[in-house]
């Protein structure tokens, strides 16, 4: 019998294994919400990351969190970069391109709590006086992420955030319009 369990809990580790490693690689996170403003003012508050502060989900989460902003004020080249407390980690936001009031896309670079590299895009849609609204992520995921979303899916862990940064991005918009 023991020889048995000695044999078994190898054969469950190395099927666990098989297991993660065959989990798809590749992550796409998307929300999207209808917002009462038009798109040239959502595109606005989303190519500054300097006007970020007022809608990021991530931004009141540490109070004391360093920012430096570097290259462009708004739009391709713009630069931000974080250091915060465990919940907002550390890491750098480039903005590669945009397309006004239709799309901006980003460069996403974590550092901390883990390294990852993912392309973020906002996508504007004007819908009559309203704009439809949508912030996707997409990436690729090691083994030990893999593994990590097997317990909690990519979607689960950032869907949230996403619905409360587009809340708060409307609220933001709608005031400013």
């Amino acid at each position: 019998m023991r020889k048995k369990i000695l044999l078994f809990i190898p054969a469950l580790l190395v099927l666990l294994l098989i297991v993660i490693a065959l989990q798809p690689a590749d992550y796409r996170v998307t929300r999207s919400t209808v917002v009462a403003a038009p798109a040239v003012v959502l595109f606005e508050q989303v190519n500054d990351f300097h006007k970020w502060e007022a809608w990021s989900p991530w931004a009141k989460l540490d109070p004391a969190m360093k920012t430096t902003y570097e290259g462009s004020t708004a739009g391709p080249g713009a630069v931000y970069t974080w250091t915060g407390n465990d919940k907002v980690g550390e890491g750098r936001m480039t903005i590669l391109t945009n397309h006004p009031s239709d799309s901006i896309g980003i460069q996403l670079e974590f550092i901390r709590p883990f390294a990852d590299r993912c392309a973020t895009e906002f996508t504007f849609t004007a819908q009559g006086t309203n704009t439809l609204v949508s912030w996707s992520m997409a990436g690729h995921k090691n083994f030990i992420a893999k593994a990590f979303c097997m317990v909690i899916s990519m979607d689960r862990a950032i869907g949230g955030d996403f619905e409360k940064g587009l809340a708060q991005l409307g609220a933001v918009a709608t005031a400013r319009k």
